[in-house]
């Protein structure tokens, strides 16, 4: 009996566990989406505002949305593995 309650536990605590890891997927996706569209947004304002620097401004807002993009990929893969 013991060991058929431990079985069930231990098959609830999977499904938990992926569906943990899908919310965490989504919100990773979520955030990185947000994020990158605050560089953007950002980003056209400062060369709006100050069109001479807008190469500089490009460059830097392209690095940031890469990093933003590698850090949202590496919890995905995160979170996949936790399946």
């Amino acid at each position: 009996m013991l060991a058929t309650v431990l079985l069930q536990a231990s098959v609830l605590g999977a499904g938990l566990g992926k569906l943990g890891a899908t919310i965490g997927a989504g919100l990773a996706v979520i955030g990185a989406g947000i994020g990158i569209g605050k560089i953007g947004g950002s980003a056209m304002e400062s060369m709006a505002r100050q069109p001479s620097s807008a190469n500089d401004i490009r460059t830097s807002m392209l690095i940031i949305a890469a990093l933003v993009e590698a850090v949202s990929l590496f919890a995905i893969v995160v979170c996949f593995l936790a399946m």
